[in-house]
């Protein structure tokens, strides 16, 4: 007969009946086991959902610092919530712990296809973000008192040993869903399969303990209730991976417009074209296909729109290129091969070195017909060394070269970077970085900065400015008129193109009749000029009098005494 539990545990564990023993088709140490193991799932499981609503978040929403924050903040706060509500199950503690496994299952398994459906046909994703991170909390939280009275159910233990084996399965479980998840699950099955897989799993595990090892506490009728749920939450997630595919195809195709022609994930970002494959605004703006022009989208957000790139590139490069020597040139991201486009029209080019982080992007600028053709195939020209790497790593590493090599200068360094609003490219609009860029530039070189929108987010605009100011340069600011009040293509986060009403993407589309303007910095040790060559390959769009105009306009909002940014203090705002 096993002596009733002293006070000390009854605090802890509950009233008797809730760790009172149980009988088991296993010895008592194999089911303790058993238990434990299906902790350390239950954990790796809670992990994965966790991850993929961060990973998810940072896609669809952006800014990955904010939307980790949320996500963890909240689903923290639910797993207190659902600790103290466990609290009111533990006298039925298998029936609640299979009840509970079944829900999380299904709502941690369906959570990827969920977000991504609202950030597709409603428009944003914000609000579900949060509920869905609250209701894992909560089902995660509750996980671990319901487990504490099974444990002790199956074998009597200290209290305070139950606690460390518990807990020890759990961080275990944790450290395997972590590293399962982005070296398993994203790349073998993505993020909507690999979290419905990761669902059926949690959905077994749970249903197989309470079901099999505990069946003895369950009655008849909550024995075949438990099945019910455990086969209803199993089908569901099974449909949803036999439905993942078509699903996808239609969310992209409501996200973008249109049918997507290419959709790589690259190690790096997701990478999408529509459209034609016919060139744009300097080669004729074939419209093949779709009847659409070409749209590139990184991430969910429209980048190029063959329609009216050009002015942005044109912007963009050839102020730089007329304030004096040109012949060597460096192109800080630009993958896209559309800046390059611009640097390769001057003869008295030289070489051009362009730094791109995303390899499949680069390797689609090459070999896709649409883009290729939009960029001139610009990236096989014999003048230009692409060079795979982070652009901050590369300039860092280029600074401190090996003994007896010192290597050239570059005459312009044109920063074809994303906005700095996006918390993965702060550090590439630091005080460090400019300060490692300035090292690479000659002494009478040109360094153009893409800034962000002047209008929309000035604040930002003008910590870029003061940024570069803050390593020693003089700075020109411009900003050039994107076109289309519905298109703000280039690096900031963009407005689809495609009708408003097929528009539904995170990004704000600006007013109607508002005008949206891309804005740069020119740089130089000395005060640059802001000018365009009298013979330079420009369009109507970017001329001396429309950059003049440009600078007096944007010199209007200047922010005064703003900090620069660093790489510990970084300042820019989503």
């Amino acid at each position: 007969m096993i002596d009733p539990p002293e006070p000390a545990v009854t605090g802890v564990l509950g009233p008797s009946q809730a760790t009172a023993p149980v009988r088991l088709p296993v010895p008592a140490g194999l089911g303790r086991l058993l238990v434990l193991l299906v902790v350390f799932v239950c954990a790796a499981c809670g992990l994965v959902y966790e991850l993929e609503l961060v990973a998810l978040a940072s896609y669809l929403v952006g800014d990955s610092v904010t939307q980790a924050s949320v996500v963890l903040s909240v689903m923290v706060f639910g797993m207190g919530v659902g600790a103290l509500l466990a609290k009111r199950l533990r006298c039925r503690a298998a029936v609640g712990f299979g009840a509970v496994e079944a829900a999380l299952a299904l709502v941690g398994g369906s959570s990827a296809m969920a977000l991504y459906a609202c950030f597709a046909w409603f428009g944003q994703s914000r609000s579900a973000l949060v509920a869905f991170s609250l209701a894992i909390g909560v089902l995660v939280g509750a996980e671990v008192p319901l487990l504490m009275t099974l444990i002790q159910r199956v074998r009597r233990q200290d209290p305070g040993g139950a606690v460390a084996d518990l807990f020890a399965a759990d961080y275990v479980g944790a450290l395997v869903g972590g590293l399962a998840f982005p070296f398993l699950l994203l790349p073998g099955f993505g993020q909507l399969t690999g979290a419905l897989v990761t669902g059926a799993v949690n959905a077994v595990a749970g249903g197989a303990l309470v079901l099999w090892l505990f069946r003895e506490d369950l009655t008849g009728r909550a024995r075949w209730a438990l099945l019910a749920v455990n086969a209803l939450a199993l089908a569901l997630l099974g449909a949803g991976v036999l439905l993942a595919t078509p699903f996808e195809r239609a969310a992209r195709q409501a996200v973008y417009g249109s049918a997507a022609r290419v959709a790589v994930q690259t190690g790096v970002q997701e990478v999408v074209l529509t459209g034609g494959t016919g060139g744009g605004a300097g080669a004729g703006r074939e419209r093949k296909g779709s009847g659409r022009p070409l749209a590139l989208y990184l991430d969910g957000r429209l980048r190029v729109s063959a329609d009216n790139e050009f002015r942005y590139h044109e912007a963009l490069v050839h102020p730089a290129m007329a304030g004096g020597p040109h012949g060597r040139t460096l192109v800080l991201g630009g993958g896209d091969g559309l800046a390059v486009r611009e640097l390769l029209r001057y003869r008295t080019v030289r070489s051009v070195t362009v730094v791109e982080l995303d390899a499949g992007l680069l390797e689609l600028a090459r070999t896709d017909p649409g883009l290729s053709s939009l960029n001139r195939r610009s990236l096989s020209d014999p003048r230009v060394r692409v060079v795979t790497a982070d652009a901050f790593d590369w300039l860092r590493q280029r600074a401190a070269p090996a003994p007896g090599h010192r290597p050239r200068p570059y005459d312009v360094i044109v920063s074809d970077l994303p906005d700095p609003g996006i918390s993965a490219s702060t550090k590439l609009y630091s005080q460090e970085f400019y300060g490692l860029a300035l090292r690479a530039l000659a002494d009478d070189g040109r360094l153009v900065v893409h800034a962000g929108p002047p209008g929309a987010r000035p604040r930002s605009y003008w910590t870029v400015d003061a940024t570069i100011r803050a390593v020693g340069l003089s700075t020109v600011p411009y900003r050039i008129d994107g076109g289309r009040p519905e298109f703000a293509g280039g690096p900031d986060r963009a407005a689809d193109p495609a009708p408003r009403a097929a528009r539904p993407g995170p990004a704000a589309v600006p007013a109607a009749g508002a005008l949206r303007y891309w804005g740069f910095l020119l740089a130089a040790r000395h005060s640059p000029r802001l000018d365009v060559a009298p013979d330079a390959p420009v369009s109507a769009a970017v001329s001396r009098e429309t950059l003049r105009a440009g600078r007096y306009a944007v010199a209007r909002g200047r922010i005064p005494g703003l900090p620069p940014s660093t790489l510990m203090h970084p300042r820019y705002q989503p």
